[in-house]
């Protein structure tokens, strides 16, 4: 049995969209995808642009933000899978995403590193702002 026949309105899921990856609810079945409603936050979208990765010098270098809690999007069918286990509060598995990926980028020392991590800090404010 394919996962696609599986998987069914109100399962519990995880989804990448984007460079993101998220735990959260199928709202609908639309045929090729599913739309899925953000409970947690599992891997923070990387930053820059989308298509010249862990690049700086691109002509612009793009601040991308995580899903919101709640918000709604459509992702393949292919990039959902069941989730097991219980579902981490949004806030503080968005904070552990941002720490991580900061981590990696700390690894990186390179423009690109820097770059992004300047995005991650400005986004940390915003995300928090008033909930620390």
């Amino acid at each position: 049995m394919s996962n696609e026949k599986e998987l069914k309105i109100g399962d519990i899921v995880t989804g990448i969209y984007k460079t993101g990856k998220y735990i959260g609810e199928i709202t609908q079945d639309r045929s090729s995808h599913y739309l899925v409603k953000v409970k947690a936050v599992l891997k923070h979208p990387q930053q820059g642009d989308l298509h010249h990765p862990k690049q700086a010098e691109v002509g612009f270098f793009h601040e991308r933000r995580a899903l919101a809690f709640n918000e709604q999007t459509n992702i393949p069918k292919t990039m959902v899978k069941k989730f097991e286990g219980e579902i981490p509060d949004y806030y503080s598995s968005l904070k552990l995403a941002i720490e991580h990926l900061m981590e990696e980028l700390d690894k990186e020392d390179s423009v690109f590193g820097s770059m992004s991590k300047e995005k991650l800090k400005a986004l940390k404010q915003d995300y928090f702002k008033g909930r620390e």
